[in-house]
């Protein structure tokens, strides 16, 4: 049974949210602020579905603790802010996804499913392997294969599709992955994360990196 951590300060929303996943099968530790989520040991978790506004701080400051933290856990985001701005400053922080309120249980519990379905990152941790669907990249020997025939790749192409494969389904700013891939003290230019993803495109699949608006790219697990 997936165990799932909600952050969420709506009593009425939470008790919602909390009693429709538990009928569909997840285990669910509800906490109401960011000291109680502090409390929870995440090992073990397989999502967290975490509210921007809560009454002792913002969510995204949390995420970027939880990610800087080492923690890979997908992070679905709840929040009334609808603006641009405001979803990419999320994804920026972290969130594998960011959903709007109001919104169904059933989308909910969709966006869930599909987060779910993502690279098992313990098998990341403990194998050096990272396997979604057709693509699979050796950590350890930088060996990429795809629909298991080996693919040559760059260093470059191998550390920004490894970026992009230990974060599947969640949208990359190109200034992230510049700086993550790049760093700042080498000068390249957003043009540069364009034309690897061009390339990653040509030697994989069209379909497997997707651009996502107004943010960056994605790995489409």
């Amino acid at each position: 049974m997936e165990k799932i951590l909600l952050i969420e300060d709506d009593n009425n929303l939470g008790q919602s949210i909390s009693d429709f996943l538990i009928s569909e099968q997840f285990e669910v530790t509800w906490v109401t602020s960011l000291s109680g989520a502090k409390k929870v040991k995440t090992d073990g978790y397989h999502l967290v579905i975490l509210d921007w506004m809560l009454p002792d701080g913002q969510g995204v400051d949390f995420l970027r603790d939880f990610r800087n933290d080492g923690n890979q856990i997908p992070v679905i985001m709840l929040t009334a802010k609808s603006d641009l701005i405001d979803k990419v400053v999320g994804l920026e922080s972290g969130a594998n996804d960011y959903m709007t309120k109001p919104f169904e249980p059933r989308e909910l519990l969709a966006r869930i499913r599909v987060q779910l379905r993502q690279v098992d990152y313990s098998r990341v941790q403990d194998k050096g392997v990272v396997e979604i669907s057709d693509l699979v990249l050796n950590l350890d020997t930088r060996e990429v294969f795809w629909m298991k025939s080996p693919v040559e790749m760059t260093k470059m192409e191998f550390d920004f599709l490894r970026l992009l494969a230990e974060n599947p389904n969640r949208a990359l700013s190109r200034d992230e992955i510049l700086n993550k891939v790049w760093g700042y003290d080498s000068y390249p230019s957003t043009r540069t994360v364009d034309t690897h993803v061009l390339q990653l495109r040509q030697k994989l699949s069209d379909e497997l990196i997707e651009t996502v608006r107004g943010i960056g790219y994605k790995l489409r697990a």
